[in-house]
């Protein structure tokens, strides 16, 4: 990333949520429609392996996403984020955040971070 792409991460233009659902009182729901009524100059994308598609743009991988992501951000389950974030790295994303809860009690069981 060079020194004027930090820019782009605090402005992104580009955004997927990994994590959205349409499942009613979730938070990948609950953020996906935030995102999408507070962004809208921004290109959203809805990413989840496991979800039939919020609408046809779901996509089921950070790898899908047609274009340079600025800004990923990541609302799933602990033991996924290792490997979302390798993905996120293959996928040359310039920024990440991550909204886990209870993530320092899963980390704490000593369970294998490999796996998904």
């Amino acid at each position: 990333m060079r020194a004027g792409d930090l820019k782009r991460m605090f402005n992104p233009e580009t955004m997927p949520l990994i994590g959205a659902t349409e499942e009613d009182l979730s938070v990948g729901r609950h953020i996906f429609e935030n995102l999408y009524y507070w962004s809208k100059e921004r290109k959203l994308f809805p990413v989840n392996p496991k979800q039939t598609p919020y609408s046809d743009e779901m996509l089921s991988s950070i790898l899908e996403v047609p274009e340079h992501v600025d800004l990923s951000v990541v609302a799933t389950p602990a033991r996924s984020v290792p490997a979302i974030v390798q993905d996120c790295g293959q996928a040359e994303v310039d920024g990440i955040i991550i909204l886990v809860f209870r993530f320092s009690r899963v980390a704490r069981t000593g369970r294998d971070w490999k796996k998904r």
